[in-house]
């Protein structure tokens, strides 16, 4: 045999080899994850379904804490329903969780405006003005809420009650320790956090 028929035949057998192994190897694999339609490829959005109610997209993301994701959602739902006051009430708290509190009361005093009778707005709205530092404006708002709510949420409850502990004591009020209590429909409610 001649030396170039032998590294022919070595490089022959390693080839069969290495396609060896890969079969091997290959049997041995996991079954592939397949789509809807048995494809590899996961499925494609579904034009024709319904979508999610976009103010209820926007208070789930309230409720995990991502104010910037609320904000976006509740945009695009004020784009289909229009500024309703729940929308309202939803950009403001969301500008409230991002620390936008000229924003945030700007917001709320028009959803409180244009829902006078909601304890929601109201409620929001006092908790923007205790970060504010306008306790007594915001005990009010307190009050319009409890009165609108027959006394029965317990957020709104506890945002009185503080508010006028800070009224009555305004010397030993120590800043950003109580966490207010915001609502929304439904009777859900969600703590504003400072963020570190």
């Amino acid at each position: 045999m001649a030396p170039a028929d032998a590294t022919q035949a070595a490089s022959l057998i390693r080839l069969i080899s290495v396609l060896f192994a890969a079969a091997a190897v290959a049997g041995c694999a996991p079954t592939p994850i397949t789509g809807a339609d048995g494809g590899p490829f996961a499925p494609g959005v579904n034009l024709r379904a319904e979508a999610e109610d976009g103010v209820e997209v926007a208070n789930r993301l309230m409720a995990a804490g991502e104010y910037d994701l609320a904000l976006d959602a509740f945009t695009r739902a004020a784009l289909v329903d229009g500024m309703t006051p729940d929308i309202l009430t939803g950009l403001g708290s969301a500008n409230l969780g991002l620390g936008r509190l000229g924003q945030s009361e700007e917001l709320l005093r028009h959803a409180v405006e244009a829902a006078p009778d909601w304890p929601e707005a109201a409620n929001n709205l006092g908790v923007v003005l205790m970060e504010r530092g306008k306790h007594a404006e915001a005990s009010e708002f307190f009050r319009r809420a409890y009165a609108l709510d027959n006394g029965e949420s317990d957020a709104i409850r506890d945002n009185l009650r503080l508010a006028l502990a800070k009224l009555e004591n305004p010397v030993n009020n120590e800043p950003q320790k109580q966490e207010y209590k915001l609502v929304q429909r439904g009777r859900s409610d969600f703590l504003i956090r400072k963020t570190p």
